[in-house]
């Protein structure tokens, strides 16, 4: 990998890098935790109002979920683009690049927009949403969908400024978005006495207030460097050529996790309750390692677009040392923290006796999914999308048989979590033979 291909750097150059990497990651990793964060508090405020209400905020923010993490592209994209272009010093370059992702955002909220409105009932209905659930999951998706645009311009705006290098806006952001949501949600629902449709209508709120902050941020910036604000159809057009390898990806990855969550449920009804327990937990420490690649987005795009391939090695090899490090360091404490994590979750024994082995396959898995995690930004940071579909298309290829396979042999759910560590070995795999080979680093202003 890359750590092969750079010589060791002195403990002037990793201070250095160091330096970097906390100055990005630390604020990500905050800026990050925000979005569930919001969903714990909807769940907290309308959970008071009554089962069949909760069952369809449950419902409501899946979908809302899925719809928004489709779009992730328009982060990782705009990231890597902005971050060349500062690295080339041409900043006025760099904003209007990101400018033109804040314009593919805006055009991509609306077209969600114009398909989930009308659409709504049957989309709830898939889920096959109890009748009493379903008019509330039908309310609180038809407003929330009208805050999508919002949190499209979010994504591109907060890989703006991630490109720029600063992690730090979005971190003030997201935290003064969920303070405006939880009291909007407060007195909307209660206050306003309008049950779910209030908490809709906060969230919706406090999204365009978002939104607001980072586009005041960048106009401002955009007229500091003389860059135009005008949609660019030409702009606009690359923007969405460069995010559709990182959609394939994306949707490769819902996929996995769709299966690993279907073949948990054929399994029983504890196994599919741990496994939920277990893919919260994943998903946490998810965000603590996304926070090093989020980095590594910004630094190597930085790096690639000032022409400097050895200090793009260098960072890449210090950025995947931390990566195991903190794979290790997160896989010991689920191993110290399992008898007390599930407690806070259920108090089934059952469930307990599944989830524990499970766990401990999570445990071990860490230090590679730190490796996955690095890697998978550098690539994005060097504009390397295509190769990241490919990769994440063959991974899916492995995958699926090999899940779909465990309920027929009698495998269980830490089998699933077993095939799910599999699916990171296949992932880090293909990563690692891509960043070994050279070919991810093209420099210049564009790849």
């Amino acid at each position: 990998m890359c750590m092969t291909q750079a010589p060791a750097a002195s403990k002037a150059t990793r201070r250095r890098h160091d330096r970097e990497i906390v100055a990005l990651a630390v604020p990500a990793f905050g800026a990050l935790i925000a979005e569930p964060l919001f969903l714990m508090a909807d769940t907290a405020i309308v959970g008071h109002l009554g089962t069949a209400q909760l069952a369809g905020l449950g419902v409501a923010s899946a979908l809302l979920a899925t719809a928004v993490s489709i779009f992730v592209f328009l982060a990782y994209a705009t990231t890597a683009a902005v971050a060349r272009r500062v690295g080339a010093g041409d900043l006025q370059a760099a904003i209007r690049q990101g400018m033109d992702g804040i314009w593919l955002a805006l055009l991509l909220g609306a077209g969600v927009i114009a398909v989930v409105l009308p659409t709504a009932p049957a989309l709830v209905d898939l889920f096959g949403t109890s009748s009493t659930a379903a008019p509330y999951a039908i309310t609180y998706l038809r407003i929330s969908t009208l805050g999508i645009p919002a949190m499209l311009i979010v994504l591109a705006a907060t890989g703006v400024l991630r490109g720029l290098q600063d992690t730090r806006t979005p971190l003030y952001v997201a935290v003064a978005g969920f303070v405006a949501n939880a009291a909007l949600n407060v007195g909307l629902v209660y206050g306003a006495d309008l049950g779910i449709a209030g908490s809709a209508w906060g969230t919706v709120i406090a999204q365009f207030g978002m939104a607001a902050a980072y586009l005041f941020v960048v106009v401002r910036g955009a007229r500091k460097h003389g860059a135009s604000l005008r949609p660019d159809t030409a702009g606009i057009r690359a923007c969405a050529q460069a995010g559709a390898p990182l959609l394939v990806r994306t949707l490769s990855l819902r996929a996995i996790l769709m299966i690993a969550t279907a073949v948990a449920a054929r399994l029983g009804d504890a196994d599919i309750a741990a496994h939920q327990i277990i893919l919260s937990l994943w998903s946490l420490l998810a965000f603590a390692l996304d926070a090093i690649a989020i980095a590594g987005q910004a630094i190597i795009g930085r790096y690639l677009g000032a022409d400097d391939t050895q200090g793009a090695r260098e960072a890449c090899r210090r950025m995947v040392e931390w990566g195991i490090a903190v794979g290790v360091v997160l896989g010991g404490l689920v191993i110290a923290g399992r008898p007390l994590f599930l407690p806070l979750f259920t108090s089934d024994s059952a469930v307990h006796d599944i989830a524990l082995p499970a766990l401990l396959m999570v445990a071990l898995s860490q230090p590679i999914c730190g490796i996955v995690f690095v890697l998978d930004g550098v690539l994005m940071g060097a504009g390397d999308g295509p190769y990241l579909a490919r990769a994440m298309l063959l991974t899916l290829a492995v995958f699926a048989p090999v899940a779909l396979l465990i309920p027929a042999l009698g495998g269980g759910l830490t089998a699933v979590w077993a095939a799910m560590t599999l699916m990171m070995t296949v992932r880090m795999l293909t990563l690692w033979l891509r960043t070994r080979s050279g070919h991810w680093i093209v420099t210049g202003a564009t790849r």
